[in-house]
C-alpha cells in the first residue's frame, strides 16, 4: 500500500540553545558509551561545574539528540521531532 503523508501545518525553528526548545540534556559521557548513535555533529555544552552536555527532545520513541545545524518542528498537538538541514526544507514547505 502505498500512502502519501496528510498535510499538517508545524513550527519550525533552527535550534539555537537557551530557547528552551530541548526537553533535557544528557551527559556527554553517557551519549558516547550507552548509545549507538553516531556522535560527530551533536550539540555540546559545557556547564559550569566542568561537565559536557548533550540537548535532546523526547518522543513516543524515546529520545533524539540535536545536532549542529537541525531544526525543531512542533506540530499542533505539541509532538516535537527533530530534522536535519539537509531535508527540512524537503519535508516542510515555507507558508
Amino acid at each position: 500500500m502505498r500512502c502519501r503523508r496528510t498535510p499538517v501545518e508545524a513550527e519550525v525553528v533552527e535550534y539555537v540553545r537557551g530557547q528552551d526548545l530541548e526537553d533535557g540534556f544528557e551527559l556527554w559521557s553517557d551519549v558516547v558509551t550507552k548509545g549507538w548513535i553516531v556522535t560527530d555533529n551533536l550539540i555540546k555544552v559545557k556547564r559550569e561545574d566542568g561537565s559536557i552536555v548533550c540537548p535532546y527532545i523526547s518522543h513516543r520513541r524515546g529520545r533524539t539528540f540535536i545536532g549542529v545545524g537541525d531544526y525543531i518542528i512542533v506540530d499542533d498537538d505539541g509532538t516535537k521531532h527533530v530534522c536535519g538541514a539537509d531535508k527540512i526544507f524537503k519535508r516542510y514547505e515555507k507558508l
